[in-house]
């Protein structure tokens, strides 16, 4: 099949499940479009954030919400870090963690966009290592013990594997399986290594399950990244900022923050939450070859945000087209439902009610809770290990971003944040 008519056939079968008709349920889930926000609604949003502070749990947060446009609430709360207690602001350096992948993510598109690369690429294209690659079933004996079994592939990964995480390739800090085991056995992180070497240290590795069977969280986006770094000639962070970053006027987003003046703006957790919980120490501070795509940049408020609006406004901001609405289209829409092939299971990040498009999650239906969590269909929304956390609702024409550094915390101030977000909307 060509790359176009799979782009077609994607396209088509993805919006068929993105343009689901809404469900409305009890609660605040998929409230009719136009709502405005009541200002003393929002309110309860400070009071959350200024006992979150209070109690030590969050040294502090940066909270915006835009909608139509324009700021409808924009608060920060607490410090920088508790040494320093230098006031959070909008150039508050944070680790974005996970949401690292959107923004690599919105760069392959647009390499994909360009023609240099496309969805039903092989991965063995660009790098050869990947043919060889085989997937470990695990085989219990009688007496119950485990060993890894290693099968041929049944197709090749691709491009579209890589951005949707069915590639097989995950992480080995979580779960308890033996090719999760087997990652964490392997000393990925170990030495100064850039993207090319991590690469190949990837293709040792069994996959955890066929490509294209099961949504597995891990490091696809990395080997992404060293495709775009194959196809563009240039490193990761100098194919980002030439065509996102610096058009973008994203000035303080990158990998590493080394510079004394930066350094004072880099955001801390408190002391008892700085474990990061990625099976690997997080080394902003040092400057590394590794420009890690899955989870290695850092940004501000004043940048993320512009990052937030083009993604809102469907692939444009100031004048300047980033993606093209046919590529936006591509990028938000569910690439894993019905059809797919693709299976979910206790690990499936996304969540309930949820679809995968091509660097984010994208809401597909009210989910099993009663009452189901508030949004719309065709939200967008991811969230990396260290708290940042977008939403990105273009039926309200309205998103909303958290910049924080609480590991142990995130998912709960998370879901308090979008809770109170939507109670604080009228039609």
């Amino acid at each position: 099949m060509n790359s176009d008519l799979l782009l077609r056939a994607l396209a088509c079968g993805a919006l068929m499940l993105v343009a689901a008709p809404p469900v409305h349920a009890e609660g605040t889930f998929d409230i009719p479009a136009g709502a405005r926000f009541n200002q003393d609604k929002l309110a309860k949003i400070t009071e959350f954030f200024k006992n979150e502070v209070a109690t030590g749990k969050v040294a502090g947060a940066n909270v915006l919400i835009r909608q139509r446009g324009k700021e409808v609430y924009h608060e920060t709360f607490g410090v920088q870090d508790v040494v320093s207690k230098t006031p959070i602001t909008d150039k508050t350096i944070f680790r974005l963690s996970s949401l690292t992948k959107v923004i690599t993510s919105v760069v392959a598109m647009q390499l994909i966009q360009d023609g240099k690369i496309k969805l039903d690429d092989p991965v063995s294209k660009y790098i050869p290592s990947f043919a060889n690659m085989k997937v470990g079933v695990e085989k219990k004996a009688e007496d119950g013990t485990k060993t890894l079994e290693l099968v041929p592939l049944t197709r090749p990964i691709t491009i579209l594997d890589l951005m949707r995480h069915t590639s097989g390739i995950t992480y080995g800090f979580y779960g308890d399986s033996l090719v999760r085991k087997a990652y964490a056995a392997a000393n990925l992180y170990a030495g100064d290594f850039d993207l090319a070497e991590f690469a190949e240290r990837i293709a040792k590795l069994p996959l955890h399950n066929q490509p294209g069977a099961l949504w597995q969280y891990g490091h696809s986006t990395d080997i992404l990244a060293r495709i775009m770094e194959i196809v563009s000639g240039k490193s990761l962070l100098e194919i980002e900022r030439e065509k996102l970053l610096d058009p973008l006027g994203m000035t303080d987003t990158g990998f590493f923050v080394t510079e004394p003046e930066r350094l004072q703006r880099l955001a801390q957790p408190v002391p008892n939450d700085s474990n990061f919980r990625v099976g690997r120490e997080y080394r902003t501070e040092v400057r590394q070859k590794w420009e890690s795509a899955s989870g290695g940049m850092v940004s501000t408020m004043s940048d993320f945000s512009r990052f937030a609006q083009m993604l809102l406004n469907g692939g444009t901001f100031e004048g300047k087209t980033y993606l093209s609405p046919k590529t936006f289209e591509l990028m938000a829409s569910d690439h894993i439902g019905k059809g797919s092939g693709v299976e979910r299971d206790y690990f499936y990040f996304p969540g309930d009610g949820f679809g995968m498009g091509l660097g984010f999650a994208v809401r597909t239906d009210p989910g099993n809770a009663k009452p189901p969590p508030p949004g719309s269909l065709g939200e967008l929304k991811w969230d990396g290990a260290s708290g940042c956390y977008l939403v990105v609702d273009s039926k309200q024409d309205m998103f909303f971003v958290i910049l924080e550094q609480t590991p142990s915390e995130r998912q709960r101030v998370q879901r308090t944040l979008k809770q109170l977000v939507y109670e604080a909307m009228e039609n």
